[in-house]
């Protein structure tokens, strides 16, 4: 007599990895969500930076007039809700006729490419010293550290002028400054992480299981230390907006018509006190921006580190 013998079915090992997979980065990001939405102002930042984006982004669509077009017989018009002021030119004029709120939508576009430029530069080359300073030791990470002590000791700023100063004024030498000036920031916590990271079980794992030096530095080691990057990002984001407006109000960041807001600022100091608005919006825009950031990045910091979660 034949005995039916139940058939087995191959388990879908794959798609129950992939599935798990899936659910632990939904886990993660709501974790990350729960933690970042308790911080209010975080969730105020993130929501007024967004808006910034969008109106840096379609900026051609929202700006009423050009940016670099000058009216004759419109000089200094005063914004709307005051005598003098008109609908056309909602925020007023500056002083060569140009549409200041037309002015600061595209300015926003310059600050917020600056802001991600710089960071992108700091953060490609930053990391990878770090890692190699972190990883190797010895000579060569004294070497690194002792260069990026002696960064450190000048101010910002100061440290920045000189670099575009010798490079040249422009809006491109002065991102390579701010970046070469915001760097050491990232060698030095990237080497810090990568030491609290190098001795750990799964690194040693990973060494005797034959890895090269080059995949534990950039597949083992370096994915645990996107956290206090990612912060540290955000906050050099804000930096290099501020930094790169100053440079600006010095005639060494970009350069007239640019309508950035350093230079706007730069462009109507001699009109401070007879046309208020030239000098005020450009200024309420950094600060909301940089503001609006830095909050941003103080959630960025609740919902990764570990430490500072709340409960």
């Amino acid at each position: 007599m034949a005995v039916n013998t139940p058939k087995t079915v191959a388990e879908p090992v794959v798609l129950e990895g992939e599935h798990s997979a899936s659910a632990i980065r939904w886990a993660m990001l709501a974790e990350f969500w729960y933690y970042f939405r308790q911080n209010r102002g975080a969730v105020v930042g993130a929501a007024v930076f967004t808006i910034i984006l969008l109106v840096a982004i379609f900026a051609p669509l929202i700006a009423p007039h050009d940016p670099i077009t000058q009216v004759r017989g419109a000089f200094l018009k005063p914004p709307v809700w005051q005598a003098g002021g008109s609908w056309e030119y909602i925020l007023g004029t500056d002083p060569v006729g140009r549409d200041i709120l037309s002015r600061l939508i595209y300015g926003a576009r310059f600050s917020l490419f600056v802001g991600l430029v710089v960071v992108t530069i700091s953060v490609s080359v930053g990391v990878v010293v770090g890692l190699i300073a972190g990883y190797f030791r010895g000579p060569l990470d004294t070497f690194i550290m002792r260069l990026m002590d002696i960064i450190l000791a000048f101010p910002s700023l100061l440290l920045a002028l000189v670099l575009v100063a010798i490079l040249g004024p422009g809006l491109l030498n002065a991102m390579i400054a701010i970046a070469l000036v915001l760097q050491p920031h990232f060698v030095r916590l990237t080497r810090a992480a990568v030491m609290a990271e190098k001795n750990k079980d799964y690194v040693m794992a990973a060494k005797v299981a034959g890895a090269s030096r080059m995949r534990l530095m950039f597949r083992t080691i370096l994915p645990n230390c996107t956290a206090p990057l990612i912060v540290q990002g955000t906050l050099s984001f804000s930096n290099a907006i501020l930094d790169a407006a100053a440079l600006g109000f010095l005639g060494m960041g970009a350069q007239p018509p640019t309508p950035e807001w350093g230079t706007m600022l730069a462009e109507a100091r001699e009109f401070v006190m007879r046309a208020w608005w030239v000098v005020t919006f450009p200024g309420l825009a950094i600060l909301i921006t940089v503001l609006a950031i830095n909050l941003m990045g103080d959630g960025l910091r609740d919902a990764l580190d570990p430490k500072l979660k709340r409960s």
